[in-house]
């Protein structure tokens, strides 16, 4: 089975920092030097597609543009990548979200995947007029996702729950395919319905012990529902022609981040909600020290951002090596980001995805890798 690898879309900016935002920060703390344009990030899109990822992760959030509303613009600018959209399942209807996404799909020829994000903080949560708390949103996701499968199957729903009702809701025209469901979550709460609903369940990069255990649970859980879920794991990535010149550039991202930002940043991140959040902080304590906690995956990213804060840090063979590694743990999909994503995209479509496939473990979406590669269009700084 060839490995599937996804970018992301920085709609919050991009820059040659690392940019702040993401899981638990407010919306004031997003932002760089590069807006996030539907120029600025066609041209990510393009590279991401023509580099041989299958689909760009597109976050949601206060702190950035609306994923549904990009992407739909994307489309037009690119061929074959698909896109990935983040949504929340409290602030939108169960049958619309279903007909959405079914006109998606139809208008864009198959390219929509869900990644279904239940929403991790009460107080962001409630500036959208979702007063529930943690497990409840988790018990209204469980009842939404059922719904909107039954309906991309074609069936007439009649549907009365604690959290969401509907009336013999039907769509007249259905997707083709139905897009995957994409589902992450670490608390108790995230596990049953991930395992009910999800096709792929996504993890941040946690070191592999810790993915390892995750995996497990989920395929414990999907196995009593009678369903197998494939696993996909969320990192950042800096790859170089060699070692040294990685960690340099990740040494040159740690010196631009002020002491004040990080302990700010922390500050904010400490009263998440978000078990998956608590297990990233607990990776790096909040400190410049040890960020290294596996060989070549590093831990400063999340000292200023939210959500996945970890990267896969090294030559390009070290980090193929290091995706060899999760994928015997039973890790299929890879979403993948770099600051700024542009470069980023290039380093590791040309150092990395090269390697995998003399591996045997990745092939060209489009069948066929490019005859002549083009030149990285930007040194590193």
């Amino acid at each position: 089975m060839s490995l599937t690898f996804h970018w992301f879309l920085p709609t919050n900016g991009d820059s040659r920092a690392i940019v702040g935002g993401g899981h638990g920060l407010p919306a004031g703390t997003a932002g760089g030097d590069r807006p996030p344009s539907i120029a600025y990030l066609g041209q990510i899109a393009r590279s991401a597609e023509q580099l041989g990822f299958a689909g760009a992760l597109t976050p949601t959030g206060a702190w950035c543009e609306d994923a549904w509303l990009t992407t739909a613009m994307l489309v037009e600018v690119t061929e074959r990548l698909k896109f990935l959209v983040a949504f929340r399942p409290g602030q939108i209807s169960p049958t619309l979200s279903a007909q959405m996404a079914s006109t998606f799909q139809r208008q864009s020829h198959g390219r929509l995947l869900l990644n279904v994000v239940t929403g991790g903080e009460s107080h962001e949560q409630r500036a959208y007029g979702d007063f529930l708390d943690k497990d409840a949103r988790y018990a209204r996701a469980d009842e939404f996702l059922g719904i909107v499968r039954a309906l991309w199957r074609g069936e007439t729903v009649t549907h009365e729950g604690a959290h969401l009702r509907v009336e013999e809701a039907r769509l007249h025209r259905l997707p083709e395919p139905a897009p995957e469901i994409y589902f992450g979550g670490s608390s108790a709460a995230a596990g049953p319905v991930a395992a009910r609903h999800s096709d792929v369940y996504l993890t941040w990069g946690e070191p592999p012990a810790q993915v390892a255990e995750k995996i497990a649970w989920i395929r414990k859980l999907a196995a009593g529902e009678g369903r197998r879920v494939r696993f996909g794991i969320r990192l950042h990535v800096i790859t170089r022609d060699t070692s040294e010149q990685a960690w340099a550039e990740a040494g040159r991202l740690l010196s631009g981040i002020a002491p004040d930002t990080i302990a700010q940043v922390q500050a904010g991140l400490a009263r998440s909600e978000s078990v998956g959040q608590r297990r990233m902080l607990e990776l790096h304590g909040g400190t410049t020290a040890d960020l290294e906690i596996h060989p070549n995956l590093w831990a400063g990213v999340g000292l200023v951002r939210g959500g996945a804060g970890t990267a896969l840090v090294g030559s390009h063979t070290e980090v193929a090596d290091r995706i060899t590694e999760y994928h015997a743990l039973g890790i299929d999909e890879f979403v993948l980001s770099g600051y700024p994503h542009l470069e980023e995209a290039y380093w590791f479509g040309e150092g990395v995805l090269p390697q995998l496939a003399a591996r045997g473990l990745w092939r060209h979406p489009a069948g066929t890798q490019r005859a002549e590669a083009p030149a990285v269009p930007f040194t590193a700084s």
